[in-house]
């Protein structure tokens, strides 16, 4: 009997430490973000409400930029919701180089009247002034689409409203709520036709959409959390026809610590004018002083006499928000910090994240039926789109880091551009959205290549100048 006992009790502390190991391994795995053993509940019964109200679900976009279009667009479709697009201007020009990729024209459905200039030729301006030329990898029918933002936005705010999209021309000044889980409470002011002064107004929701940029009140309201800026600088610059006609289907990109301690400086077409800007991170206080000297790269391609029509200025995000859903919130575009490094794009990605955010959002609430979690959210919109672009994101960050840190860097990211193979890569990537490359034998090449590229560029390059920025520093993160 006490053999069987001992037996019997050897039998039950084996069982135990064997359940004890897979709750510990099962736990860290979870903290690893791995999924082994058993499959968790599914997130609808972590918070899930099935409703019947006897009213459609109430969805508010803060925003009116192409994301919060493209998301408008998306739930004024949707069975069972009332959609309300705010937006503080509905004429409003929002400050960028206005570059579209070739995937966005099909994809987004946009005419052809949207794209003022179909840009099928870049020149690469190096700090010594070596000129690459790129593009002719293209095929016949590629081209970046350049547009002014007042009209793309425009035209996507406006087929959001056809379709059903409750329009509000209003400043969003606080969103209240007692849960993360709402209801939420927009308070705004209204702008009606004719009036300079708005109209204190208020209107619950039971989900918001925070397109509402860079300076974003709704990330504010959901503590998103604080992410390091650009400034970018533009002027709209009317020029004589014969020096636009150099333009007609041309962009031009200066690198150099002059125009840019960290990033680059540019000379883009529009419809009958050119847009000249740059940005900076690291030393924003002087960005005037870049300004002005991209201006007196390209003066003379830009003429005798050029015409300064607007000139903006507006913050970038550097990266993405460290929380983009909180509750039944979720923030898209530059309000999450979907901006690229490197190139600075953020108009395919604003939109693809609003049409993005929406599509999963109205899938979850089952025809209008429920209301759907912060996990589930998270689970589906965020998940998919880091798992789409967030290898573009992590690629141009590092080569922003690499190449634009020194004018030998940037001597050397323009001699290898004029390689055949970066410069199909890199169209190839920019205008589908697909990290490019794979090709063993040229990736090789390709590496030895660069470190040809940055000896021969640190022995050309100008020292790069100092400059001291310690408040601007401390602001960092």
């Amino acid at each position: 009997d006490c053999k069987a006992r001992r037996t019997e009790l050897a039998s039950k502390l084996a069982l135990h430490s064997t359940r004890t190991a897979t709750m510990l391994s099962t736990l860290a795995a979870s903290a690893l973000g791995l999924n082994i053993g058993a499959t968790p509940a599914p997130s609808s019964s972590r918070g899930a409400v099935s409703m019947d109200l006897g009213r459609p679900l109430r969805v508010a976009v803060v925003g009116g930029g192409p994301s919060g279009a493209c998301a408008a667009e998306i739930f004024a479709k949707a069975p069972n919701i009332d959609c309300t697009l705010f937006e503080r201007k509905m004429d409003n020009c929002k400050p960028c180089g206005g570059a579209i990729p070739l995937c966005m024209v099909d994809e987004f459905e946009l005419p052809p009247e949207i794209v003022d200039r179909r840009v099928r030729k870049m020149k690469m301006i190096s700090p010594s002034g070596r000129e690459v030329d790129v593009g002719r990898t293209l095929k016949e029918n590629e081209y970046i689409g350049m547009t002014r933002r007042e009209v793309l936005d425009a035209y996507l705010r406006d087929r959001a409203v056809e379709l059903g999209a409750k329009p509000v021309t209003g400043l969003v000044q606080k969103v209240e709520f007692e849960d993360a889980n709402g209801p939420y409470t927009i308070k705004y002011s209204e702008y009606k036709p004719g009036e300079k002064k708005g109209t204190p107004s208020e209107a619950e929701f039971d989900i918001i959409v925070g397109a509402d940029g860079a300076n974003s009140r709704t990330a504010k309201a959901i503590d998103a959390g604080e992410y390091n800026f650009a400034i970018a600088f533009q002027e709209r610059i009317k020029i004589p026809d014969e020096k636009m006609k150099y333009y007609e289907d041309l962009a031009e990109m200066y690198v150099g610590d002059d125009v840019s301690p960290d990033f680059y400086a540019w000379v883009f077409p529009k419809y009958d004018h050119v847009g000249v800007g740059t940005g900076t991170v690291v030393n924003r206080p002087a960005i005037s002083e870049y300004q002005a000297a991209i201006r007196e790269r390209c003066a003379d391609r830009l003429g005798p006499d050029p015409k300064v029509m607007k000139v903006e200025a507006h913050p970038i995000p550097e990266h993405m928000r460290p929380r983009r859903v909180v509750g039944r919130v979720a923030l898209v575009g530059d309000a999450a910090g979907y901006v690229t490094k490197c190139s600075g794009e953020g108009i395919y990605f604003a939109a693809k994240s609003g049409r993005m955010a929406a599509e999963e959002i109205v899938a979850l609430t089952a025809g209008g039926t429920r209301l759907p979690t912060e996990m589930e959210i998270k689970d589906t919109y965020l998940k998919k789109f880091d798992a789409a672009y967030g290898p573009t994101y992590l690629v141009l960050d590092i080569l922003q880091k690499v190449f634009y840190t020194n004018n030998g860097a940037r001597e050397a990211f323009v001699d290898m551009c004029a390689s055949d193979y970066v410069q199909k890569v890199t169209f190839d990537s920019y205008l589908y959205k697909k990290v490019q490359g794979n090709d063993p034998i040229n990736d090789i090449k390709l590496l030895f290549n660069t470190i040809g590229s940055v000896i021969k560029g640190n022995a050309i390059a100008k020292p790069d100048r100092t400059f001291s920025n310690p408040v601007e520093s401390l602001k960092r993160l």
